[in-house]
């Protein structure tokens, strides 16, 4: 596959998870590919180098910390300045704290706030102008099925996810007489180490074996029953930046299991 050959797309949250499936799906279709995201620094270096081997594209990592908007800015412009160019932005980093709304710490609010919400709007604020340039680009945020629906103890998970969609619409208006176009992914549970962080706090409160605790997880929300995975959400965002896709615009498309549509 090479829809993708010779574009470059900049995938924040992409050192593990869902942000690797991604990466990995359009470095399959010969983007290259800006990485982001925390980890150890050796692992990370293996990383970059393993899909640069795999897919033969260049693969640049980025440490910017998104939780400050001049670093998301920098982000984008040194991904610019190194390959001429930023075609596709996947805003994928995210962060969970999970506590009563009146238990809920101010300082943990406006982290999950900056990194889920704030830091795409300064990505995308930065990244237009050199889409619009080249007259192409795909900018896709990574929601929730709780930027649909909502769950207690999160509500600035769920805040920052619904207003991510709202974000989604208002770029997609703005672009919609262009080759732009701007989506939201809502994935359900997908397991990943956000997530087995929540499987493991719920073992740990309840006394559960950790099969039980995944499997109560599951039953609480996804009715098929079942983790979507990194692989299955990679595929949805390569057919977003497939010329198929041009008229998919400001949409949320779940891949959840069932869990939006009770």
């Amino acid at each position: 596959m090479s829809e993708l050959q010779g574009k470059v797309a900049v995938v924040t949250g992409s050192t593990s998870g869902i942000g690797l499936g991604i990466a990995r799906a359009l470095g399959s279709a010969g983007a290259h590919l800006v990485l982001n995201g925390f980890g150890d620094a050796a692992a990370i270096a293996a990383l970059r180098e393993q899909l640069a081997r795999e897919f033969k594209v260049r693969v640049r990592y980025d440490g910017a910390d998104l939780a400050k908007p001049a670093e998301v800015r920098g982000l984008i412009e040194r991904s610019a300045a190194e390959f001429g160019r930023v075609d596709i932005l996947v805003n994928n980093a995210g962060i969970q704290h999970v506590a009563p709304i009146e238990e809920f710490p101010d300082d943990r609010w406006d982290a999950v706030i900056a990194l889920n919400l704030s830091a795409c709007f300064h990505a995308i604020k930065a990244a237009l102008p050199f889409m619009r340039r080249r007259a192409w680009g795909r900018i896709i945020n990574i929601s929730s099925a709780h930027g649909l629906v909502a769950s207690t103890q999160k509500v600035a998970y769920v805040a920052a996810k619904h207003g991510l969609l709202g974000m989604t619409k208002v770029v997609a208006l703005e672009t919609a007489t262009t080759p732009i176009t701007c989506n939201a992914i809502c994935p359900g549970w997908v397991l990943t180490p956000l997530v087995q962080k929540q499987i493991d706090d719920l073992a740990r409160r309840d006394e559960l074996a950790p099969e039980e605790a995944k499997r109560r997880l599951l039953a609480e929300k996804q009715p098929s029953g079942e983790f979507a995975t990194p692989q299955q959400i990679g595929a949805l965002a390569l057919f977003l930046c497939s010329d198929a896709a041009a008229q998919i615009r400001g949409a949320a498309l779940p891949i959840d299991g069932a869990w939006t549509a009770q």
